[in-house]
């Protein structure tokens, strides 16, 4: 009996389109000689859906008008199965069963914790980081405090929240100038080059801040390494073992990846349309494999990838980028990707894994992790309420 993999994508996010590029791409490549898909979306108004149109690409350009033919849903436990249930009708009957749930989303509210915690407390097996490690490497402040616990190198820069920018904003423009220019201005809880903006003089820094505020109340600022290679390596594994896959440089178009680089591009190929614009998602971008850096520094680069995993508390598969500076040849952590668009399969590819198997390598881990959590102790056989008297506002008994 083939296992039934429930794919979870979209969310209300910046970041929506992207999901359901990358999400489609895995439904593409899932065994279906091992595997069911089962299509699980997330309308940008939190509404899930289900249904086997949702496999196709095409489907969301007019989702509006065809979302009368996917089925409304919700995820529940009866018993030790996990159900996809009917959230309309008089009855609330099981649309199907699910074995392990697979999510490939991206951005707050979905890919920073929120989705797992909500499949921890169903109970579901699923591929990818727990709670910790989601909100963890959505977190760019604070994932740069814990690589800083670690000795893991990180470029100089300074934080605040949108309400302090609002108060003090000549204040912080002065910090930002102490970094010295150039700098680039991110919103701190988002993904894909969303609301980033490269600053190269005083003139231009209130309104990058100003942009990043739109999409986030707490904002980050980088000194910007001016002589650049980029470069991202992916791991695969858990806290246990780490795999790195092939590593990559990276050339956009601008001073940095921006979204057009990484998943617009020129694409041709297979992958689909979302408003009428054609997508590989992550793998449109121009790269080169491997990439042109010393073996000292894909060394460094390797261990320095593992070693973040493990400090971020990942599972499953991961990007994680890396700046280095071409004048000192340092190299420093920029940020993890939990669930990287495309799965970065295509880092995978050159090193013999192919998509198919990486996503098999997934769902095997999901399922491993599961049993080993439940040997765990989570709760007690205890009767500590029996030990109340006159109802909640007696007195504990001794």
């Amino acid at each position: 009996m083939k296992l039934k993999v429930g794919v979870i994508f979209g969310g209300e996010t910046v970041e929506h389109e992207v999901s359901i590029i990358s999400a489609v791409q895995a439904m593409e490549h899932i065994d279906q000689n091992k595997y069911e898909v089962v299509p699980i979306y997330i309308s940008k108004d939190r509404i899930w859906y289900t249904g086997k149109m949702l496999m196709d690409i095409d489907v969301f350009r007019n989702f509006d008008d065809l979302k009368k033919y996917a089925k409304k849903c919700m995820l529940v436990k009866k018993g030790d199965m996990f159900y996809l249930q009917s959230t309309t009708g008089l009855f609330r009957r099981e649309i199907t069963n699910i074995d392990v749930a697979f999510p490939i989303v991206h951005g707050n509210n979905v890919e920073d914790g929120t989705l797992a915690g909500l499949l921890d407390s169903i109970g579901i097996p699923y591929v990818g980081s727990g709670v910790l490690g989601s909100a963890l490497g959505q977190d760019k402040v604070v994932m740069k405090q814990v690589f800083k616990s670690m000795d893991l190198p990180v470029v100089d820069y300074i934080w605040f929240y949108d309400s302090d920018f609002a108060e003090t904003p000549d204040d912080i423009i002065s910090n930002i100038e102490n970094l010295g220019y150039p700098v680039i201005v991110k919103p701190a809880k988002l993904g894909s080059s969303v609301g980033i903006t490269y600053v190269k003089e005083h003139k231009d820094i209130r309104k990058a801040v100003e942009d990043a505020i739109q999409y986030d109340n707490k904002i980050i600022v980088e000194k910007a390494v001016s002589n650049l290679t980029e470069v991202n390596c992916s791991v695969l594994g858990n806290y246990a073992y780490q795999q790195t896959s092939a590593i990559e440089e990276v050339k956009g178009k601008t001073d940095f990846l921006t979204y057009q680089d990484k998943y617009l591009g020129n694409s041709k190929t297979k992958g689909g349309k979302i408003n009428g614009i054609k997508s590989k998602g992550m793998a449109s971008a121009s790269r080169i494999i491997p990439a042109r850096i010393s073996s000292q520094t894909e060394e460094k680069i390797r261990y320095m990838a593992s070693e973040a995993f493990k400090a971020l508390n990942l599972s499953g598969v991961c990007r994680i980028d890396f700046l280095i500076d071409k004048d000192t040849h340092k190299a420093y952590i920029n940020e993890p990707n939990t669930i990287p668009g495309s799965l970065a399969f295509y880092l995978w590819e050159p090193t013999g894994k192919s998509y198919t198997e990486l996503l098999d390598e997934l769902i095997t881990l999901a399922i491993k992790d599961y049993k080993a959590r439940h040997k765990k102790i989570y709760s007690f056989e205890t009767n500590i309420l029996n030990g109340y008297a006159n109802g909640v506002k007696g007195k504990l008994k001794k």
